[in-house]
């Protein structure tokens, strides 16, 4: 039986764009590394028949030197800019630099609108048409990795996606000191929003059922689920915290830029029960300062794998016997924690969950319960008697 090969992600370009612009790849088939240019408005590609990444970037300059055109006047006339050509500079400036599942996103949102637009499409030529017909063709589910209609919720992202590499277009310039785009062709159209959108809350009941059996899942989920929980942050920045970035004597804990989605880096307190399953933690650690809190079964120096605590929650609903419900998970228990919260201050709730925008609390994270509400219409009641 063939070793499956491992699948490289690098690329590296060199060269002036719409001039001597050659990058180099690697193969998701073989791993052999690919060199690729254009001529004459077509793209070229051939294979370099090996996988050392030094070489390969060696060649990818040599070949770009080799392509500079020595006009007589001294310049060369820029290539235009499709579409193509404006995701993949996107892709290999900005992409890297964003959390993994927004790295999978981009992905997959470029080549959907690059099926969609053409990818020899000129980026300034876009238009309110454009703008509606896709959003048309993806609630209808004509086009997108699933083949399935999607919720408006699922299409403002795709759109977001577009404008940032717009935006991001309008403001960056090429080699030559040019703007990519003289402006955002869609600038001020105005993203499907969801009338009203669903947002699970899990309740207590659900909470204790998964805790009860959280353990036969596995340590990892207990201590996941117990965290998420008691601090009322994102599975992501959970997964990816190191035991650096734990204080068991000061009773506190370290949320670091990075794994942030708005990039805040902060830092609170911890309750009696995360303190708690922590140190339990840290006696099954390898005792490193730097070693995950939740490590990896296979790689004990590197934390969960993205899709872990998925598989995680989906295998103690069965345990725990719960019906699935659409949308119930983790970020469930985030609206949960802010929910609980809701008596405290939203300058307190927010420095404990890791929010910037206390509106971002109000719209979309709290949400009174049954119980709130008639306790509020008895202290009225209260008040006027």
């Amino acid at each position: 039986m063939m070793a499956r090969t491992k699948r490289d992600r690098r690329s590296y370009s060199a060269g002036e764009w719409g001039r001597n612009r050659v990058r180099v790849f690697a193969d998701p088939k073989t791993g052999l590394y690919q060199i690729e240019w254009r001529e004459n408005g077509r793209r070229l590609t051939r294979s370099l028949k090996h996988r050392d990444w030094a070489r390969a970037k060696r060649q990818a300059d040599e070949a770009a030197a080799g392509l500079v055109v020595h006009e007589p006047k001294g310049k060369a006339e820029p290539e235009p800019l499709t579409l193509e050509g404006l995701f993949e500079i996107y892709g290999e400036e900005v992409t890297p630099a964003k959390a993994y599942t927004s790295r999978m996103h981009d992905r997959a949102a470029t080549a959907m609108f690059l099926d969609f637009l053409g990818r020899n499409r000129r980026p300034e030529t876009l238009s309110r048409r454009d703008w509606d017909r896709f959003i048309r063709a993806r609630r209808a589910g004509r086009i997108g990795p699933s083949g399935q209609p999607v919720s408006d919720q699922t299409i403002g992202g795709d759109l977001t996606f577009l404008m940032a590499v717009l935006n991001w277009a309008a403001r960056s310039r090429d080699e030559h000191g040019r703007l990519f785009l003289d402006r955002n062709p869609l600038k001020g159209l105005r993203k499907p929003v969801e009338k009203n959108p669903v947002r699970v809350v899990v309740t207590d009941e659900e909470y204790r059922a998964l805790l009860e059996v959280s353990r036969k899942v596995g340590w990892r989920f207990h201590v996941a689920l117990l965290l998420a929980h008691e601090t009322g942050h994102r599975i992501g920045a959970i997964r990816h915290l190191r035991w650096a970035d734990i204080d068991l004597d000061r009773e506190t804990i370290r949320w670091r830029s990075e794994h942030e989605k708005t990039g805040y880096e902060h830092r609170t307190p911890l309750s009696a029960k995360a303190l708690a399953v922590l140190r339990q933690a840290w006696k099954r650690s390898p005792r490193i300062v730097d070693a995950p809190v939740l490590p990896s079964v296979k790689h004990p120096l590197k934390p969960v794998s993205p899709s872990q605590p998925r598989v995680w929650w989906c295998r103690a609903e069965q345990l725990a016997g719960m019906e699935r419900k659409h949308r119930r998970g983790w970020h469930s228990l985030r609206r949960k924690f802010a929910s609980d919260l809701m008596d405290q201050p939203l300058k307190v709730l927010c420095e404990l969950g890791g929010w910037r925008n206390a509106k971002t609390v109000l719209a979309c994270y709290q949400r009174p319960d049954e119980g709130q509400l008639r306790t509020a219409l008895e202290a009225r009641r209260g008040a006027r008697d």
